[in-house]
Parts: structure tokens; sequence; C-alpha cells
């Protein structure tokens, strides 16, 4: 009895002093959370009530339409991409059926938000990009365009469509563009925070210095939406103009990168862009505060980000062409967004 005893003594002692061992051996778990599988982002995004569109809402009106039979051995676009290694769909001409999608999402009555950064000389833009957008940018559903600018006096007057609205929001003034571009996720997030996330149910951000010149709809839509760059869609990825060095928060390796992706357009479900503005947010502050700056500033975030989080849905360089770049190849059939031909220096501040 007493072996027994004394085994049962010295196997809890063994006990305290193994679990005494570990304590020291192992770091400090509080350390590694930003490691671990918690969203990015998730203690604030749980004080907000999203808008939110689920797949299983969008219903099919059946016998209210006909349209052709899609076939399985018959590929929309045998000349193109029409879908990433990660089963991503990529948007072309040919690829989709407007009056079907129409048909899933007008029933919603989604709002789509549309931030458009008007700063400096940039106000003188700003007209020809909201009319186009009355034209072609989802016709036929609500939009909210968010206008980020210095100059609230010199914004256009405008009279929209029903279901579509305006809204003034101020952003400050800066000697150099690369600060707004900096500048940018940070007053998306804030604008996300204080209104729309309960004011919209998808977002896009939208350069200043484009014009809207054909169809533009609800076939964008996704939770995380990039857009391919007309300059770079077509190359290796070791010619991309990722940030190549180390130290950045945006590094991408040359041997690394599916697409290059274009920061004049992106977009998706608010909540989806609001983790990608705030998460970016803090990497642009990151690199700030290591005095170093991307090299194309938030695009180069945004490609690093799409490197780690894949967008659900890829827009092709329909959805902005440059015309920098002349006349469209013959595999783009249709421009719908477009960046206008400018005097750089004459508009930017420095």
């Amino acid at each position: 009895m007493d072996s027994l005893k004394r085994l049962l003594v010295f196997s809890v002692l063994l006990a305290v002093v193994v679990i005494g061992a570990l304590y020291t051996l192992i770091p400090d778990i509080s350390r590694f959370k930003g490691l671990m599988a918690e969203p990015v982002c998730q203690k604030k995004l749980n004080s907000f009530m999203f808008k939110e569109v689920k797949l299983y809402q969008l219903k099919y009106p059946t016998g209210q339409l006909q349209v052709p039979q899609p076939l399985a051995m018959v590929p929309l676009r045998p000349d193109v991409l029409t879908l990433t290694p990660w089963l991503a769909p990529i948007v072309w001409e040919g690829t989709f059926n407007i009056e079907v999608i129409n048909n899933m999402y007008q029933p919603l009555n989604i709002t789509v938000a549309a931030c458009i950064f008007a700063v400096g000389k940039y106000i003188r833009l700003l007209q020809q990009v909201l009319e186009s957008a009355e034209k072609h940018f989802m016709v036929g559903y609500r939009v909210n365009y968010y206008i980020f600018t210095d100059q609230p006096d010199k914004c256009p007057q405008l009279a929209l469509g029903s279901g579509r609205s305006l809204i003034l929001l101020p952003f400050p003034s800066f000697n150099r563009w690369q600060e707004i571009s900096l500048r940018r996720m940070e007053f998306i997030r804030k604008a996300i925070e204080d209104r729309i996330h309960h004011e919209a149910h998808y977002i896009f951000n939208i350069d200043s210095d484009t014009v809207f010149e054909n169809h533009f709809g609800a076939e964008a839509l996704g939770e995380l939406v990039g857009s391919l760059h007309p300059w770079f869609y077509d190359f290796s990825r070791d010619r991309f103009t990722n940030e190549r060095r180390p130290a950045s928060r945006a590094y991408v390796p040359n041997t690394e990168g599916d697409f290059y992706y274009i920061g004049a357009l992106y977009g998706g479900s608010v909540e989806a862009v609001y983790r990608l503005t705030k998460t970016i947010e803090v990497e642009l502050n990151t690199d700030k505060q290591n005095d170093i700056e991307a090299a194309w500033q938030e695009e180069s975030h945004l490609n690093r980000y799409f490197l780690q989080f894949k967008p659900t849905k890829v827009l092709s360089p329909e959805y902005v062409w440059d015309k920098l770049r002349g006349n469209p190849p013959e595999h783009i059939r249709v421009v719908r967004l477009a960046t206008i031909i400018k005097n750089k220096k004459e508009l930017r501040p420095n």
C-alpha cells in the first residue's frame, strides 16, 4: 500500500514538472494570433451588419425566358482563357448571357457602390466618367456614387437616373500624387465603416480618368473581383511590374504571380472589399514605417493581396482598356471601360 502511495505521489510530481517545463518552453501563443486561422479584421467585421447576397438567393425564374442551351463540348471562347486555375471565371464578351444574369440579380433589389477619387485637377475629369456611367454602368440597378474630393464645390451637377445617387466625401489635398494613391485604401475603409456597409451590397473602386464606352453590368459582380491590366495580361510573370524588393510588404518574386491586376478597377462584396482595404492599409503603413514605398503604391499591394487571396471573379481587359495601347486586338471584342489619354504632368501635383 505504501509503495502504491509513493508511486502516486511520484506520478503527480512528474506531471507537475513536465507541465512546468512545457509552459516555459512553448512561446506565448498570443504573439501568434496574427498567423492563426482567425479571419482578417474579424473583430471589427463582427460589429457591422453587412448587406449580403447569398448564392442561394440567386434564383433563376424558369419558364420566363428562352435562352440558347450551353453545350458542354462547345467552348464559348476558345481563343482566350475563361477560367483560372482556382476555378474563378474570367469574364469576356461571349461568355455570359446578360438576360440570365439580370433575371437572377434584379429581383434582389441590390445596390452597387462606385468609389471615385476626384482630387486636385482630376476634378475636371469627373463629369465625363459620371455621365458615361449613367449610360453604361449597372443600368437597371441602384447605384451610389461616392465621390472623394478636396473640391466639393466643383463637382458637376448631374441629373441621375432613378435609384441612383451621388454622395460627396472629403479627401485631403496632397502635393504628391503618390500620396493620394497611398491613402485611397484608408478612405474607402473608413467610408465602408461609416456608411457603405449598410447602404450597398457590392462596391467597385473606379479611377476618375476613365470613361465607360459600353455595357458594364451585373456579370461583373462577385465576392472579390480583380481586373486584368491591359498592358500585362499577355505577359509572362517575370515581366510584371510587381514590387520586387523583399523589404516591402508588397513584395512578389518574379517566380510568382498569376496575373497582373490593375488598380484602376477592383471590387466585390462590401465585406470582402472591407477586408482588402483594411489589410492593404496596414501593409502600406508598415512600409511607411520602414521608409519604403512600393513601386506602384496601392496597385503593388493589391497584386500582393490577390496573390494570397485569389479573386473569385476576374474581369478581362475589356473592362479596363488603355487607349495609349491603341486599338484593341481581335480577342477584345468590346471595350467597356477605357482610361483616357491625358497630360499627366499637367494634372498631377508633382
